[in-house]
Order: structure tokens, then C-alpha cells, then sequence
């Protein structure tokens, strides 16, 4: 996966939310563009305490090598 792929992603307008899926099977739903953080290799990927995106509780660093799709996530179902 290259870096640009996943900004396209983060940098839509408006923004969907999308899932990374990992050559593991391992998902990350993101579902802010602040999210995620995208390096020449790698991506930053943060978990929020809440749904301000301004105080993140965690983050993973995650392999652009190792991505093997994104896909936008379904609209939920009321």
C-alpha cells in the first residue's frame, strides 16, 4: 500500500469512514481523518477516548507493507 492510497482516503471530501485491513486479518475502523498519522512506511493510527479526536488513549504503528485493503465502511442500519 502506498501513502498517497491511504491520504486519498483520509483527505476525501466529505470524509467516509474506511477499514484497513491487515495481511493478519487484524481491522482498523477509522472513522475520523484525525485518526490516523501517514509516514513514508508506516501509518500512526490513534484510538480516541472519546469522540473528540483531540485526547487519543493509544496508538499502534502499523506497516503500509503489511495492509492488504482498505474498503469503506458500511452506513450502519437503522
Amino acid at each position: 500500500m502506498s501513502p498517497q492510497e491511504v491520504l486519498n482516503y483520509l483527505q476525501a471530501q466529505p470524509f467516509r469512514p474506511f477499514r484497513i485491513r491487515m495481511n493478519s486479518g487484524r481491522t482498523f475502523d477509522i472513522r475520523h481523518p484525525e485518526m490516523v498519522r501517514v509516514g513514508r512506511r508506516d501509518l500512526l493510527i490513534f484510538t480516541f477516548v472519546s469522540e473528540s479526536p483531540g485526547v487519543y488513549d493509544r496508538w499502534e504503528n502499523v506497516a503500509l507493507l503489511l495492509i492488504e485493503s482498505l474498503s469503506p465502511l458500511e452506513a450502519p442500519v437503522a
